[in-house]
């Protein structure tokens, strides 16, 4: 089936959870939607990344939707954080339980949105033809849907089995007998390499800039703990919804252990403070960072986080040398995000597991048999790429986005992308970007950010159908000062310190600009709902002439 100048009154682009909860909410209201996605079934995010060991970093009662509640009392989640295979299973199970398949076309990936200001409509195409419109578009994207390849020499060169772990493939993929070596050490490489390390002859990890990593302390979820927990799920959603179980939107399950010793790290001595460290550590995961409430602002208190992490990785790591390489010392904890691992540091005691700091040894180039370091050649087998991703703006500029009087919005995004809430742009007209750059997206449980900016946008069309308006846009004003306060939010924190992806700093030639909204998933929602009380403050509804 192909849509050949298909008419609908929305188009999303992508079927991640995003997209499917969009799709949801317009269906209900009347729409007739069509949904564009690249992949041949739903997930996004959980369909291309089946990389070994990946898994989500929140945790899964927290990791799903809230929207109805019998769907959340009848899923059962097996672990404390869900693997890719169960959280895709989630992701189809939603999909066909709202019978939302017959409104997506699948394998079509979106390649041209050009706004047509004469008649109000973005008029779309794809790779394989397709041409629709729409007065409304709906970008469900992703923030981490691009992969940054890495810039060595001699990348396609390599004769063995090459594969990036962001976009794996679906057929069982073999370690034994191989010499592996892994580039990065990123979220997705601390998440595989324990996997990998279990049964590969020779596993070589090739680290530039090591990251911090807290212990998942993963396990089955008990059937009783749960029964008890889903009596008071809509206390917790409420919890979730205002940030009140962690200061980053990374949630804990358990909310009595979410509030912070101290208010700041500096009225608290180094004993207690190591004391809740230590038990913060035990208990696992990203929460681990919202320990004291300054963690993300105060460098002194940051630092004393760095090293209570530094002596883990000592106490984990055999080796002193590999150790000390495994330590970050470029980047305050937690500004590149955190990793949650299951005993990656432990790995490092195997046998058949070297490490590679290339701080020391960088790569020269990678040859037909594997990679030539400035002093050896490392002959390999298969070789897994794990370098990220073209982080937030990269899945746009991957589709010609043209607005009003044909602006492409590479254009207006040259210096780093402009937005109102991460939501709209100016000279966009009736373009909506699901958990877009200026919104807390990626500094947040992702399932949170996108239903507040889906049932944001569902409510958008439905005052401007109110007010008799067709064209919705932000006002130059309000994206103005919407910019400009979220890069003073990101000042006022350790954040822009990481050189990370959250600002581009991983891709060449990408103009650095703090993406993300810091202000954290409570306070963004609190300056929605005043925006919306307001009339939609800072938004321009009106008729289509």
């Amino acid at each position: 089936m192909k849509d050949e100048q298909a008419a609908f009154d929305a188009i999303i682009i992508g079927a991640g959870f995003a997209g499917v909860y969009m799709l949801y909410r317009l269906r209900d209201m009347g729409y007739n939607v069509r949904v564009y996605e690249a992949a041949d079934g739903v997930g996004g995010t959980w369909y291309w990344n089946r990389y070994p060991g990946a898994r989500c970093d929140a945790e899964s009662l927290a990791y799903s939707f809230s929207f109805d509640e019998e769907l959340e009392q009848e899923w059962e989640w097996t672990e404390r954080y869900a693997t890719q295979p169960e959280i895709l299973d989630y992701a189809e199970h939603v999909a066909d339980r709202y019978d939302l398949r017959p409104h997506m076309l699948f394998e079509r990936r979106v390649t041209a949105a050009h706004y047509d200001e004469a008649a109000n409509l973005w008029r779309i195409q794809t790779d394989e033809g397709d041409t629709a419109h729409a007065p409304i578009l709906i970008s469900a994207i992703g923030c981490l849907s691009v992969p940054a390849l890495p810039d060595i020499p001699g990348l396609d060169d390599f004769q063995g089995e090459r594969y990036q772990a962001s976009q794996w493939p679906h057929h069982r993929v073999l370690y034994e007998d191989k010499h592996v070596g892994v580039i990065g050490t990123g979220s997705s490489a601390i998440q595989s390499i324990p996997v990998i390390a279990e049964t590969a002859q020779q596993l070589t990890v090739f680290q530039r800039t090591p990251n911090f990593s807290v212990p998942a302390a993963n396990g089955p979820l008990d059937a009783d703990w749960v029964r008890a927990y889903k009596k008071n799920y809509r206390a917790h959603r409420e919890n979730y919804k205002w940030g009140l179980t962690n200061s980053f939107g990374d949630l804990t399950i358990d909310v009595r252990h979410s509030e912070p010793v101290a208010e700041f790290g500096r009225d608290i001595n180094d004993e207690d403070l190591e004391v809740a460290l230590e038990e913060s550590w035990k208990k696992g995961g990203a929460s681990f960072m919202s320990t004291v409430m300054d963690s993300m602002a105060n460098q002194e208190t940051n630092d004393r986080f760095a090293a209570f992490i530094h002596c883990k990785i000592h106490e984990a790591v055999d080796d002193p040398v590999t150790a000390a390489a495994l330590c970050p010392t470029s980047h305050p904890v937690g500004s590149r995000r955190i990793c949650v691992d299951i005993d990656y540091y432990k790995t490092y005691n195997r046998d058949n597991v070297s490490l590679v700091n290339l701080l020391e040894t960088p790569i020269e180039r990678i040859t037909e048999t594997g990679i030539q370091l400035s002093d050896r050649h490392v002959e390999l087998d298969m070789l897994v790429l794990a370098t990220g991703f073209d982080a937030m703006t990269g899945a746009f500029n991957k589709i010609d986005i043209r607005g009003r009087g044909n602006k492409a919005l590479k254009d207006k995004w040259a210096d780093g992308p402009k937005t109102y809430l991460g939501l709209m742009m100016v000279d966009f007209p009736n373009l909506f970007t699901i958990t877009g750059p200026g919104s807390p997206s990626v500094l947040s449980n992702m399932l949170i950010s996108i239903e507040q900016h889906v049932d944001m946008i569902a409510d958008c069309l439905t005052h401007a159908k109110e007010q008799g308006a067709q064209v919705i846009e932000p006002t130059q004003l309000s994206e103005d000062y919407w910019m400009q306060h979220a890069q003073q939010m990101a000042s006022q924190t350790l954040f822009p310190k990481g050189s990370s992806w959250y600002l581009g700093a991983n891709i060449k030639g990408k103009p650095q600009v703090f993406m993300p909204y810091t202000g954290g998933v409570g306070g963004y929602r609190e300056i929605c709902d005043k925006i919306i009380a307001q009339d939609w403050r800072g938004f321009s509804f009106t008729a289509h002439a």
